[in-house]
């Protein structure tokens, strides 16, 4: 019964975590303030990677895969920036639209990829705080 409890409490911390990242991540491409260059451009890519760590980790839940997530999600989102050096018409109708351009993006810039690696890396240690908050209250409960 307690194990069942531990996913739960697992799943409703990512998913309060996603209802964070997300509207944060928009917020970055939408701010218009000081630095918003860098919160639009970089900011935003940063979240986008850890957007997507917690979407894979919220059906891959396990302590052994949060280096595979972070990890797959680093080359797949690289290998997405690359794509965009690429323009067959097709693509570029789907880049057209809101949807396209937020998750394919419309222009490939190398300073992007350090942003890609650090939102990785807060992605990784993201998951991890989850786990051991999560393993902390089951220790809790138990008596331990």
């Amino acid at each position: 019964m307690r194990r069942i409890s531990s996913i739960l409490l697992e799943r409703l911390w990512v998913i309060l975590s996603l209802c964070i990242v997300t509207p944060l991540g928009f917020w970055c491409k939408s701010y218009c303030g000081a630095g918003a260059w860098w919160f639009g451009d970089y900011g935003g890519g940063v979240m986008y990677e850890i957007f997507w760590c917690l979407v894979f980790f919220l059906f891959f839940y396990k302590e052994s895969h949060i280096t595979k997530i972070a990890v797959s999600v680093l080359v797949v989102t690289c290998l997405l920036e690359t794509l965009q050096l690429w323009h067959p018409v097709f693509l570029q109708q789907v880049r057209m639209t809101f949807l396209g351009r937020t998750l394919l993006g419309t222009t490939f810039v190398w300073w992007d990829f350090p942003y890609y690696v650090l939102g990785c890396v807060l992605g990784w240690l993201w998951m991890k705080c989850i786990i051991l908050f999560v393993k902390q209250r089951h220790i809790e409960d138990s008596g331990i």
